[in-house]
């Protein structure tokens, strides 16, 4: 492939899992390739295809670059970006303090009109990390690359901010990322190309489509790496990764469709409510009890990242509640520890009862429980909770074995409040799915 600016001439030669992201159609398309596969290097590429395309005179012709952490910033994507735009096309300018790379005039090399990185550019490669979301807004962009996007410290919230900034001109995104476990990516990009969504598409090859991978490389990475860490890594294909707490959750069956559930769902339901709270993140979840099976239907979830008051909280799960037939709330830690939050809750006329179990493993089982007996309904809109749920993880030793230890367990606040109040119901029978019915199969 020849890529010639008004001076220049380029030529790119690009393997076959390269050439099939380069030819998509998608608006939104994503390479989950092994590592080393020729992804950094592609995305640079991509991009300027997208400036040729799009970009016109007299618009504001902005595109945003957005790698997952600072790190990987520096020693990855902006090299890439770099050496593609500013030394080997010649049409880039870049402009340290504000990371942004100013794009020449007409893209003629050397026609840059700005002094400094506050005049009126041409157009502007607008460079980033999802580690700092805020840094996302403000801006209309006509395209955006999104490198490493399934590495974990690329959150949901960056995602939804890109978005933002591409849907005035309807602008396409391209992922090229290594996958590391199961989390949002997966529901919101994977899961979507799965069910056949026109607007994505997902290219996924191994480390060895790159003609460069050493095959004796690849081929010792498969036989001492676990299977599912080497399908992840080497493969760019998704597999259960070890230590994953809530296996038992059946994706398939019981994530559910939301028109489906809020059919399912009736208003005399009797309604329970886990909460998990902080001085920042405070988390709610609203479940549904049919009361002939005793299943729970998970419908509504709340996910706050802002400095607020127990009022103001209160004030919006009122809001969202209305007059639902709400029976029980529970939330916090056993003990004083949490017990001045629930009193303000309280105060502020929301009550918010004490867990009965104290013990985080024992609510884990009771949790465990009801996605084994397959008893527990999700909506699939509720995308935090089950990119919670599907990367909630123990920490693995030096062998790949889990441990006792819950990985980055401070960010898991929907996975704590639904401990809570799940913890909260006792056994009275129980009745495998499509089995005889009795009333009640679980109660208080």
């Amino acid at each position: 492939m020849t890529t010639a600016t008004k001076s220049r001439h380029v030529e790119y030669y690009l393997h076959s899992g390269q050439q099939r992201v380069f030819d998509s159609k998608a608006r939104f398309v994503a390479m989950l390739a092994g590592t080393q596969s020729g992804k950094t290097c592609f995305g640079p590429i991509w991009l300027y295809r997208e400036i040729q395309n799009t970009a016109k005179p007299g618009e504001d012709n902005d595109y945003m670059a957005v790698t997952a952490n600072y790190d990987l910033f520096k020693l990855k994507m902006f090299p890439a970006l770099r050496d593609h735009f500013v030394f080997d096309l010649m049409i880039g300018k870049y402009w340290a303090g504000d990371r942004i790379i100013e794009l020449a005039e007409d893209l003629i090399p050397g026609k840059f009109r700005a002094k400094s990185a506050t005049d009126k550019m041409w157009g502007r490669i607008i460079l980033r990390s999802a580690e700092a979301p805020a840094g996302l807004e403000s801006a209309t962009v006509k395209a955006a690359w999104l490198d490493e996007a399934a590495e974990p410290s690329f959150e949901r919230i960056a995602w939804e901010a890109i978005q933002r900034r591409l849907s005035l001109s309807g602008g396409r995104a391209l992922f090229t990322t290594t996958l590391y476990d199961w989390n949002w990516f997966k529901i919101e990009i994977f899961d979507r190309w799965e069910a056949d969504d026109t607007d994505y598409d997902v290219i996924q090859f191994d480390s060895t489509v790159n003609p460069a991978f050493p095959l004796t490389e690849y081929e010792r990475a498969e036989r001492t790496l676990p299977k599912w860490k080497f399908n992840l890594f080497y493969r760019g294909r998704y597999e259960r990764p070890a230590g994953l707490i809530y296996d038992s959750f059946n994706e398939k069956e019981c994530k559910l469709p939301r028109a489906e559930i809020n059919s399912r769902i009736k208003d005399d339901w009797p309604r329970y409510v886990g909460h998990d709270f902080g001085p920042i993140h405070t988390s709610a979840l609203w479940y549904a009890q049919e009361p002939n099976t005793g299943y729970l239907y998970l419908y509504r979830t709340y996910l706050s990242f802002e400095k607020t008051t127990a009022a103001g909280h209160v004030h919006k799960w009122q809001e969202l509640s209305g007059k639902e037939p709400i029976r029980r709330r529970v939330g916090g830690a056993v003990g004083s520890a949490d017990e001045g939050w629930r009193e303000a809750y309280a105060l502020a006329g929301w009550p918010i009862n004490e867990p009965l179990i104290k013990s985080v493993e024992v609510g884990i089982d009771k949790v465990y429980g009801w996605h084994k007996t397959d008893r527990l309904y999700v909506a699939d809109d509720l995308i935090d909770y089950l990119s919670e749920k599907l990367s909630y993880s123990r920490k693995l030793d030096e062998f790949y074995n889990p441990t006792e230890e819950i990985k980055d367990k401070s960010r898991y606040h929907l996975m704590d409040g639904e401990r809570s109040i799940l913890s909260d119901f006792k056994p009275v029978d129980v009745v495998k799915k499509d089995g005889p019915k009795k009333t009640p199969v679980w109660s208080y």
